[in-house]
């Protein structure tokens, strides 16, 4: 029952008053013997706290079972509102602006187009214009969008090695060798090509490393005793300037088994690029052997018949001073008639410059140097080309003289 106005309620001592637990029952478990406050201000009504202080809501903060979830409905609802609403109005300002754009595209007058008459190409210089082909002389259109073939330039490039063939024309520099001969250099070329084929280097490497080693010997005398510390450098050089990994100076040691020393090896290297005058691009006959051979559309077999004959020639000192480009010729006219495939075809003479009347000593050199008894020294080419990775031609057999005459008419 409610207290008399004037009387305050007695407190019990066993009596506690109660701890909020939680916002939604803090009203619930609040009964009316609970005091607010001591000491209330004069004057002032007293206040319930069910019905809510409205004077001091900053601090006191009650809420009711369901009001949160609403609250957060209400919000949500509002930033979703909000969110639309600013889309709504980034579109209208997008809208807005492109209008404007069409707007000024539609004033903006439309220039008239000024025809201008094309210009004609101005002729090239003569030294600048590439060489002029005939149609059926003409190998290297049906490459032009390989890159890799240069098919624009490729008749230039050939002309150009064909060219440089006159600055290392060598002569028979035995003479001046007092302790060489050509039996040991055919063992050296012999050991060349071993070299070659166990570091798996290529073709090109084995011809510039002997055109090296032969320009080297043609400057100066050499001891003997130096001779395999040349070649294995020259090929080291080589190898430098064809291979795409070349073979380290240690791998030539080793291979040397290790009669030389590592500063050795060195100073012989720069003893013979001294001696070349570092100029080692030399043209060898197995790229002009590849060109010649595309003319005709040679065969693999053929053209690899061609190869070893060619490679044979590089032990023989009597075809040393003959031009790299002569030389290639000379090989695959002689394959083409072993092979019965024919003669010296316009074609070839057009991309060689050889006629065959210019080839005719050297391919009769090169029959002899054939059917000659093998010397047993020199047996790593014919033994390469014995595998069947080079279709077995060391065992082709040779056509007779009488038949390669009547092709060289």
């Amino acid at each position: 029952m409610p207290f008399p106005r004037g009387k305050k309620p007695s407190v019990t001592a066993g009596s506690k008053i109660p701890k909020l637990r939680g916002k939604g029952i803090e009203n619930q478990e609040e009964g009316p013997q609970v005091k607010r406050s001591s000491s209330p201000p004069q004057g002032a009504p007293k206040k319930r706290t069910a019905f809510v202080d409205l004077t001091n809501a900053h601090k006191v903060h009650i809420s009711l079972p369901g009001t949160k979830k609403n609250s957060l409905k209400k919000t949500q609802k509002k930033k979703a509102t909000s969110t639309v609403l600013d889309k709504n109005e980034a579109n209208l300002k997008k809208d807005r602006v492109m209008e404007e754009k069409q707007r000024g595209e539609e004033e903006t007058p439309v220039e008239q187009l000024v025809v201008v008459e094309a210009v004609p190409p101005r002729e090239l210089p003569p030294h600048l214009q590439g060489p002029q082909i005939p149609e059926e002389f003409d190998i290297d259109s049906q490459h032009q969008d390989d890159p890799t073939l240069t098919a624009q330039y490729a008749k230039e490039i050939f002309d150009y090695l064909k060219a440089r063939e006159e600055k290392f024309i060598l002569s028979d520099y035995m003479s001046i060798q007092p302790s060489l001969n050509a039996g040991m250099r055919a063992i050296l070329v012999d050991w060349l090509v071993e070299v070659q084929e166990n570091f798996e280097l290529n073709h090109e490497t084995l011809y510039l490393a002997v055109k090296v080693t032969d320009h080297f010997l043609s400057a100066a005398p050499v001891n003997r005793e130096n001779l395999q510390l040349i070649g294995s450098t020259a090929l080291l050089i080589a190898s430098k300037f064809e291979e795409r990994c070349p073979p380290c100076v240690d791998d030539f040691l080793y291979v040397c088994d290790d009669a030389y020393k590592r500063e050795e090896v060195i100073a012989m290297e720069t003893s013979i690029l001294q001696a070349l005058g570092f100029d080692i691009n030399i043209p060898v006959p197995y790229r002009f052997l590849r060109r010649y051979a595309k003319c005709v559309s040679a065969s693999m077999e053929t053209l690899t018949l061609a190869r070893y004959v060619c490679e044979l020639s590089l032990q023989e000192m009597d075809l040393v001073p003959e031009r790299g480009s002569l030389l290639a010729s000379a090989c695959l006219l002689l394959a083409l008639v072993t092979k019965e495939l024919g003669g010296w075809s316009p074609i070839l003479v057009f991309h060689s410059g050889y006629g065959v009347s210019e080839l005719v000593p050297v391919v009769r050199r090169l029959h002899s140097m054939l059917t000659s008894p093998p010397d047993d020294k020199l047996l790593a080419i014919r033994s390469k080309y014995s595998h069947k990775v080079f279709f077995e031609v060391a065992t082709t057999p040779m056509v007779d003289l009488d038949t390669l005459e009547r092709a060289l008419k």
